[in-house]
């Protein structure tokens, strides 16, 4: 099959500036770690928590969690005066969707997106 006669769906530039924004945020092999520790734990953490059980300081470890979150690939919950953190699998699910996008296999969606969810 000669794919470029193909008729796919475009990614326009929202969507473009979606993916992008989560390849950029997955392209730190700290964050990736830190996504993983998450992951693995599968509870809430605080920042304390997780540099108590990572190799990063607390400045570091904040600034990768307000990336993560910025792209919604971790959830920030405020508890008193402390915030937990939790991986939010939903989003993370969605990044093979979104590869398969790019490639023109199905339409654009962001599972992300609280406006989508």
């Amino acid at each position: 099959m000669n794919e470029s006669n193909c008729t796919s769906p475009t990614v326009d530039a929202e969507a473009a500036q979606t993916y992008a924004s989560w390849f950029k945020a997955l392209a730190d092999p700290t964050r990736i770690q830190l996504l993983h520790l998450l992951a693995t734990t599968r509870r809430p953490m605080s920042v304390g928590e997780i540099v108590e059980n990572s190799s990063v300081g607390q400045s570091t470890v904040s600034h990768h969690l307000k990336v993560l979150a910025g792209v919604r690939f971790v959830l920030a919950e405020k508890q008193g005066t402390s915030t937990q953190y939790e991986v939010n699998r939903a989003c993370l699910r969605a990044f093979p969707d979104a590869v398969r996008t790019i490639l023109g296999e199905r339409d654009p969606w962001d599972p992300c997106d609280p406006r989508t969810s």
